[in-house]
């Protein structure tokens, strides 16, 4: 079984049916995309920023390993570590991406595959209620409120009047 987070709108009401429509699942496994394809995997996902950084990452440690005088099986072994690198936190990048934009982490389900995981996390999603009113005090109206000419009780009473 593998960890999937699911990212939804930070403006998403709790238990929103619309809002699954704009819900993003991301899979917390190593990525062999980002590994073989490494910064075309994060600009496939729409990575801007992160797949720019690996690109520049990339071309500085090769070109200042070159510089170097290193011995070319050594760059291509760097070359492989960094892309094992990228395919072990490509999840972790693609989440940070995420929160950036405004879509936090609201939930993480273990599923063997990514229909069965939707399914877990978007049933947990709907049966997710809002959380109750507080319960009306007698001499209130709705949510806490004072009614009309009764007295406030409490730390924070309304102003009196000035003689």
């Amino acid at each position: 079984m593998k960890p999937y987070t699911l990212h939804l709108p930070n403006d998403a009401p709790i238990g929103e049916p619309e809002a699954l429509d704009r819900a993003v699942l991301v899979r917390d496994t190593f990525s062999w995309g980002a590994f073989i394809f490494t910064a075309l995997w994060f600009f496939w996902h729409r990575l801007w920023l992160v797949g720019l950084a690996v690109l520049v990452g990339l071309f500085l440690v090769q070109a200042g390993l070159q510089a170097l005088g290193a011995h070319p099986t050594a760059v291509f072994l760097a070359q492989i570590l960094l892309s094992l690198l990228l395919g072990l936190e490509a999840a972790s990048l693609r989440r940070w991406t995420l929160r950036r934009r405004g879509r936090p982490e609201v939930d993480t389900v273990m599923a063997d595959g990514l229909e069965e995981a939707e399914t877990k996390a978007f049933r947990r999603w709907l049966d997710r209620r809002p959380p109750p009113l507080p319960a009306s005090i007698p001499g209130t109206v709705g949510a806490g409120r004072p009614a009309e000419g009764s007295p406030v009780i409490g730390l924070f009473p309304q102003a009196e009047r000035s003689l």
